[in-house]
């Protein structure tokens, strides 16, 4: 049988990375003392003088490299808007800038000719087109992962035991309940249309928390009072006890887009679906400083089916996390003999203009 194909949908051209990222700035730094070491190495023929050359070569470099780091910290949202052609000469700019401005610092000014000056705004330059170069690869080299990415979401969320159990749940009330098993088909519908989209950017978090409320409608269609989901919303940066402001600013979130969903699919079947009494599942989401907190906590009904269960949606969703945020996000699980917990943590950006 032929299996059906779709269309791969082209990624955009990569542009500058992002240099308020705590990854880039560290591949940064080692990528530019990796550069420097090489450099020292293919100059230096005497072994004796090695050391003193790296020490004074580190010396030389930390200083304008820092400033450099500095400067495209606090410039990349501007560079960001210039576009990537735009963005690429403004970083060269100010890497010769910077050489120069901090040339005088290192030298003392005395003894040192233009020629040195020259040496170094050529080594910077260089040394600028290969990190350059290297993001650039290296977005290209994850291009094809992010959209293996997306799609083995798509997989993983599109579950054949869900879809089916919904049916059986609009079937089971729509004699009775006609108006509520319509509703539950236009739910169905609004989810499966949403986990078919192309999400390959962030979305805002109100529409996750949205989307994590159609799918509790729907399971409630067959397992009732039996499952609970409880909202705990707070925002470090509105005051105690003001919960509108605070699920006001958390709603506006940027997030990965089927990061929730997945995480309170998992809760539902593993911790609510087996147990015959009632059982609670608990979504916190919290923001500290400049950091979102998700964290989805379930009752543990059978442990090693649990885990082995998890392991999928949990790995896609680490992956993706990655993909967005490097090393500024990250997914930790913490289980006892009652509850399970999935604790997420990324940067948090507002979908606020």
């Amino acid at each position: 049988m032929e299996s059906i194909r779709q269309k791969a949908v082209p990624l955009p051209p990569p542009g500058l990375p992002d240099f308020r990222n705590l990854g880039v700035m560290l591949r940064l730094l080692l990528a530019a003392n990796l550069l420097a070491l090489i450099t020292v190495l293919l100059r230096v023929d005497d072994p004796s003088l090695l050391v003193s050359e790296i020490v004074l070569t580190g010396g030389r470099l930390e200083l304008p490299l820092l400033l450099v780091a500095l400067v495209l910290y606090l410039s990349a949202p501007g560079l960001a808007r210039r576009g990537a052609r735009g963005g690429l000469a403004a970083v060269f700019g100010i890497v010769a800038l910077v050489v120069v401005v901090s040339f005088p610092l290192i030298e003392g000014g005395a003894g040192v000719g233009a020629t040195a000056l020259v040496r170094r705004l050529a080594w910077a330059m260089g040394a600028t087109a290969v990190c350059l170069l290297y993001f650039d690869y290296r977005t290209r080299r994850y291009s094809p992962a992010l959209t293996e990415a997306r799609l083995l979401a798509l997989t993983a969320r599109i579950r054949p035991h869900f879809f089916f159990n919904s049916l059986n749940g609009v079937l089971g009330v729509i004699r009775s309940e006609p108006r509520r098993a319509e509703r539950a088909l236009e739910e169905l519908a609004d989810l499966f249309r949403t986990f078919m989209q192309d999400n390959r950017e962030l979305v805002a978090l109100g529409d996750e928390v949205a989307l994590c409320e159609r799918y509790v409608d729907l399971e409630r269609l067959r397992l009732g009072d039996r499952l609970t989901v409880r909202w705990e919303l707070d925002d470090d940066r509105v005051a105690a006890g003001d919960a509108v402001d605070a699920r006001s600013n958390l709603m506006h979130a940027l997030v990965p887009p089927l990061m929730l969903q997945p995480l309170l699919e998992n809760a539902v079947y593993h911790g609510i679906e087996p147990a015959s009494e009632r059982g609670e599942v608990a979504v916190r989401i919290a923001r500290r400083g400049g950091e979102l907190r998700i964290e989805v906590d379930n009752p543990v009904c059978d442990a090693a089916r649990h885990q082995a269960g998890n392991r999928m949606a949990l790995d896609n969703i680490r992956e993706r996390l990655i993909l967005f945020f490097d090393l500024e996000a990250s997914l930790d699980i913490d289980c006892d003999a009652k509850r399970y917990r999935v604790r997420i943590r990324l940067p948090y950006r507002s979908a606020r203009t």
